[in-house]
């Protein structure tokens, strides 16, 4: 018989008290074996979404929700090291970075996500390539970080079932926007992972989960502050995600996009951004390596060919083309562009097929936006600034709704902003 009871755990919360450890480890755990019922844990996350949680209430909760399934453990040799980004438009940096730091000397096992909303998936980009599959074993994953020094693939399904049962859970309750529960929900899945160290990729802007400077540094300190407690080494660098990143939005075409950054050409900011988390991945790991030289040397782009291959993929196929294509929203003037607004192109391109408004629901591996004129860029009066795809024609029109207003134009370019705006160092 147990000596707590959800109710009681409930009203602690609920009238702002601090949550013990046995409150935590028993609530998770019950919770994750069918004791606490869904309406109960809704009912505290809201008391949490509402009341907050200290330091220390984060990292329990955290912990227990790594304990209600595995820890990964990965081979001796290279130090392990990944990456989390909490997700933006454009956003394709996983499958640059993860072959790049690989043949730099580390081992990254990225265990990634699927699309929801306006922001993309990098699973679902993946699956694009024909033939490449998601799901692996622990003992894949394992002879993977081996043979190729890089993994990309979904969650096993033992790595923290709390987790998933309980986002299911803030996804239809409200209870999503909460700075512990998110920070708890990244970490313990990070963490049973087993990688030695973490960076962080906490997105700023429009397009971003956390849309102002201040919301986002408060994520990162928490992500940062959760890694200190569990001995994991971390970065959190703050990035800009007020315009899309790159030209592609959508799931073959930042594919596309990605090959070209791993064959050394691609839009800057994709190569900034990349070469910087990879610089603090490496850093992280204790490897002395120029990640800009492995870059351009195409070492990345070969360890890009054997991952694929491994899961596989054909990264030699072609990749799958929409059955219509359409450019559309005129410059409005001659001029410089000065603002894309990455949101709109997001949700342009979720409703072009590229993503997805429920977990269940499938996407389009051809569908998408082409960014033709980014911030800085001149453009003449009436040209087309987006090339939209999609195997849905009648979808056009709502994403020509979502762009309506996305675009300024004026005479002069804007100052240019960096990509990274702030830094947050773990305690090492």
């Amino acid at each position: 018989m147990s000596t707590f009871s959800a109710v009681d755990v409930i009203r602690t919360k609920r009238d702002g008290g601090v949550l013990s450890d046995e409150q935590i480890d028993w609530v998770v755990d019950a919770y994750t074996r069918g004791e606490v019922a869904d309406e109960q844990m809704s009912a505290l996350a809201m008391a949490i979404f509402l009341r907050g949680m200290t330091s220390a209430e984060t990292a329990r909760w955290t912990r227990a929700m790594i304990d209600s399934g595995e820890r990964l453990t990965w081979p001796a040799g290279r130090p392990t090291v990944d990456k989390h980004s909490t997700g933006g438009v454009g956003d394709k940096i996983t499958l640059p970075l993860a072959p790049l730091v690989a043949a730099c000397g580390a081992a990254v096992p990225q265990l990634s996500g699927r699309g929801l909303g306006h922001t993309g998936g990098t699973l679902d980009k993946l699956e694009s390539i024909p033939g490449w599959r998601a799901s692996l074993s622990s003992a894949e994953i394992r002879a993977q970080l081996e043979s190729v020094g890089a993994v990309v693939c979904a969650p096993t399904e033992g790595l923290a079932p709390a987790d998933r049962k309980l986002y299911a859970l803030r996804d239809v309750t409200g209870t999503v926007e909460c700075v512990p529960l998110i920070a708890s929900s990244i970490m313990s899945k990070k963490i049973a992972e087993g990688a030695g160290a973490l960076v962080l990729d906490v997105k700023v802007g429009s397009g971003a989960f956390m849309p102002t400077l201040e919301t986002a540094r408060e994520l990162a300190a928490a992500l940062v502050s959760i890694g200190d407690e569990h001995g994991v080494r971390m970065t959190a660098l703050l990035t800009d995600m007020s315009a899309p990143l790159g030209r592609a939005v959508g799931n073959a075409v930042e594919v596309a996009e990605s090959v070209e950054v791993l064959q050394g050409g691609g839009p800057a900011d994709v190569v900034e951004l990349t070469v910087a988390l990879a610089s603090e991945m490496l850093s992280l790991a204790g490897i002395s390596a120029d990640p800009a030289s492995v870059l351009a040397s195409g070492e990345a782009y070969e360890t890009w060919c054997a991952l694929i291959a491994a899961q596989g993929g054909d990264p030699s196929a072609p990749l799958p083309q929409p059955t219509h294509v359409e450019q559309a929203v005129h410059a409005p003037r001659s001029g410089v562009v000065t603002r894309v607004d990455a949101r709109s192109v997001g949700v342009a391109a979720w409703r072009l097929g590229a993503g997805r408004a429920r977990k269940e629901d499938p996407v389009q591996a051809a569908a998408g936006v082409l960014c033709l004129a980014k911030p800085g860029e001149s453009v003449e009066e009436g040209q087309p600034l987006f090339e939209l795809r999609t195997d849905t024609p009648d979808a056009v029109a709502g994403a020509l709704a979502a762009l309506e207003g996305a675009v300024d134009v004026a005479d002069s370019a804007p100052a240019r902003t960096s990509l990274i705006l702030e830094t947050i160092h773990g305690r090492r």
